[in-house]
């Protein structure tokens, strides 16, 4: 089995990839800047250390020496509420990237994972392949950190010899999504089922939710474990070319809402807030390029996520 660093480990997707490795026998370093006491959720199994700040080049040298591989999930990430307002944080996350790529040349290690974004498509009316990434469609910070560091993982495939694997992720929802206090770092799905919890709980009268838009923006999801399940897969394969990881399922937002409804038995006005952030309007990710070359898609259906996801905020709201 392989020793095996997971950065990011503090945060939604890296807590549950190092569960993942630990179930197949690795062994795993998990390194995140949030304290460990902190960690949206963490593995005892796991060798675990919080504070380390891999934007600068000491603290990925010592994070990656001694190890094999290498999974990169740490960044500053958030919903549209947050990456919109935090630009300059999130294009920081470009030295974290470049810094741990250098120390995988410097230490040998055999292969390298980046998880980048579905953000960086554009809107475009039906569904976006991997060719639809280009630089002058993207948005600032968030979007065009991740465009970046995925040139600079090619450039270092290309001249250095370590190997790169790099999956474009689609909305990331599931159970641990950073919720209570979160400045709008948690995504669309957990946002929804904390807004409808609430509602249902301390509305009196007409009961009611409010909703970014006008409710019709269209996106495709992925489950936190089919994340971290196609991660792992995706390393293991031969694809040395960015990929979409995503479910093939659409829905828009008030699609969202109706599902959530029905989940916890309640019937909401819906308030539409039609100048807060959206994002791009259509958003729907291509993962036939993924099956082809991994032989493996998403599993988990939005609607048994959603109701996990609904009942585990649920009994953490009180």
């Amino acid at each position: 089995m392989s020793k095996i660093l997971v950065a990011g480990a503090g945060g939604f997707v890296g807590g549950y990839l190092v569960k993942a490795l630990l179930e197949r026998g690795h062994h795993v370093r998990a390194v995140s800047s949030r304290p460990v006491d902190k960690w949206l959720q963490k593995d005892s199994r796991a060798f675990n250390e919080g504070g380390l700040d891999l934007r600068y080049p000491d603290a990925c040298d010592y994070a990656v020496s001694g190890v094999d591989q290498v999974y990169n999930l740490a960044a500053k990430v958030g919903g549209v509420g947050y990456i919109t307002k935090q630009r300059l944080e999130c294009a920081l996350s470009t030295l974290i990237n470049t810094h741990l790529l250098r120390s995988c040349q410097k230490f040998n290690v055999s292969r390298y994972f980046f998880s980048s974004s579905c953000c960086i498509y554009p809107s475009k009316e039906g569904v976006l392949t991997e060719a639809d990434a280009s630089l002058p469609n993207l948005a600032e910070g968030y979007a065009l950190e991740k465009l970046f560091s995925e040139r600079v993982c090619q450039y270092f495939q290309e001249e250095t010899g370590v190997e790169v694997r790099v999956a474009r992720f689609a909305n990331c929802y599931g159970p641990g999504d950073d919720i209570k206090g979160s400045e709008g770092k948690h995504h669309a799905p957990s946002a929804l089922c904390e807004k409808i919890i609430w509602a249902k709980r301390n509305c009196a009268g007409l009961k009611s939710v409010n909703i970014w838009g006008d409710g019709s923006q269209l996106r495709n999801f992925l489950h936190v474990r089919d994340a971290a399940e196609g991660s792992i897969r995706l390393m293991e394969s031969g694809a040395k070319v960015p990929v979409n990881l995503g479910s093939s399922e659409v829905f828009s937002i008030n699609g969202i809402v109706s599902m959530l409804e029905e989940i916890a038995g309640v019937k909401l006005f819906r308030n539409y807030m039609l100048t807060a952030e959206t994002g791009v309007h259509t958003r729907i990710t291509d993962g036939s390029l993924f099956k082809q070359l991994v032989g493996w898609e998403p599993v988990i259906p939005m609607r048994v996520g959603l109701e996990e996801t609904y009942r585990h905020i649920e009994k953490i709201l009180v």
